[in-house]
């Protein structure tokens, strides 16, 4: 963990409520980090319904395997998650691992194995050692308690300076139900699902296959419009529980995606997911600012999009920001490097309000002077008009600096 918190991190957190049905539970394994929580256990009770979106590397880790694997039975009783260690390339023997931890959890929890979720972040290709913390997992079944959400934020941390959590409360029906979130990521972060591990649970009762279908479209424009190195991780997961103990509460079932209640409900994980997604590219590793990057009038959404990603990834432009030079030449490539139809005396850069190029040159109007005013700001909106089409998109990266490379130098030592 670096030693500095990020000069992005949220100056205040909100108050985590406890989520009915939920308890947790940390624990220091020593699996990598000396003196600081690295395993976290989720308990949920009985009837829990549970939705997952998963990187889409070819290389997933092991306990994404697992995880893809329970998912089609829906539900979820203990959630297990370790730092330190990613489990990824580990072969037979992470195979093992998540097959010795998934039936320790399950003793533990008193549940099926296929009611257990796995998730490791860390070292990719290090053998993962089960009796690190299998013996753990009875004992802290027995300690969970329902509010220590910041607490499990931090047990899942690796190169992150800060844990990230968010909250809300909505109406479904004539309930109130409660979301909390918490997610991990700060380096290995780029769609599709942004490097990281995230976890919601919420006490509605809704079916897995509608939790599903609201966890997959919420993804498109949060975790998978963020990214901070372009570097799609092994082991991206991000699960969405649902207790269903606000029944007891009154509130009925929903078994059906187009229900009318959940209206709310869909807004404010949404909010939510973004919410998170944000916070992991404020603590991009060594970041010192966020970029918002915008491009409209592109041939198509999905071509915005990959305009957007081209600007967003490239190491000139983000290295531009962090040395805080209104370089919009840089822009200019990598709108060009994209792959994607465009037209050069057609685009348009902005850099905040201040626009810098216009119909294929330098904008007449152009003031370097607001403009390195502006590059101090620690956030920054670039946004580029392709001028051919109505297509638009939005990604958020942020800055590249020295740290950046200090920390993935060494990272393994």
């Amino acid at each position: 963990m670096s030693a500095s918190i990020s000069p992005l991190a949220p100056k205040k957190y909100p108050k985590m409520p406890a989520v009915e049905g939920v308890r947790i539970a940390t624990a220091e394994a020593g699996i990598k980090y000396k003196g600081r929580t690295d395993l976290l256990a989720m308990v949920f009770d009985e009837g829990t319904t549970v939705a997952g979106v998963f990187t889409r590397s070819k290389c997933p880790s092991a306990p994404v395997d697992y995880c893809r694997e329970n998912l089609g039975g829906g539900k979820a009783r203990m959630l297990v998650v370790n730092s330190g260690n990613a489990n990824a390339f580990t072969g037979k023997k992470g195979r093992e691992t998540t097959r010795i931890t998934g039936e320790a959890a399950a003793k533990a929890a008193n549940c099926k194995p296929g009611d257990v979720f796995l998730a490791s972040t860390g070292v990719i290709g290090e053998p993962l050692d089960a009796s690190k913390f299998g013996p753990l997992l009875a004992g802290m079944v027995k300690e969970a308690k329902p509010d220590l959400w910041v607490e499990a934020a931090r047990a899942i941390m690796t190169t992150d300076t800060y844990p990230k959590v968010v909250t809300a409360t909505v109406r479904l029906g004539d309930v109130d139900v409660t979301l909390n979130g918490i997610a991990k990521g700060a380096g290995m972060i780029a769609p599709d699902m942004a490097t990281m591990l995230s976890f919601v649970a919420t006490d509605a009762p809704i079916a897995a296959p509608v939790l599903q279908e609201l966890l997959s479209k919420g993804t498109a424009k949060t975790f998978n419009a963020v990214t901070v190195d372009s570097d799609t991780s092994t082991s991206d997961t991000l699960l969405l529980f649902a207790t269903g103990a606000a029944a007891r509460r009154g509130a009925a079932p929903v078994v059906d995606a187009r229900d009318a209640r959940l209206g709310r409900f869909r807004r404010a994980l949404g909010k939510m997911l973004k919410t998170l997604a944000l916070q992991v590219v404020r603590d991009g590793e060594g970041a010192r600012k966020q970029i918002e990057v915008t491009v409209t009038g592109a041939k198509s959404a999905r071509s915005a999009k990959r305009i957007a990603l081209s600007i967003a990834n490239s190491p000139l432009v983000k290295t531009a920001v962090a040395g805080e030079d209104a370089n919009w030449g840089r822009v200019v490539m990598a709108v060009g490097k994209a792959g994607e139809p465009a037209d050069r005396d057609r685009l348009s850069v902005w850099f905040g309000d201040n626009r810098l190029a216009h119909e294929g040159e330098r904008d007449p109007a152009y003031s370097e002077e607001a403009t390195s005013a502006y590059m101090k700001r620690d956030e920054i909106r670039i946004r580029a008009d392709i001028g051919i089409g109505r297509g638009k998109a939005t990604v958020w990266t942020c800055d590249l600096t020295k740290e950046y490379v200090a920390i993935n130098g060494d990272y393994r030592s």
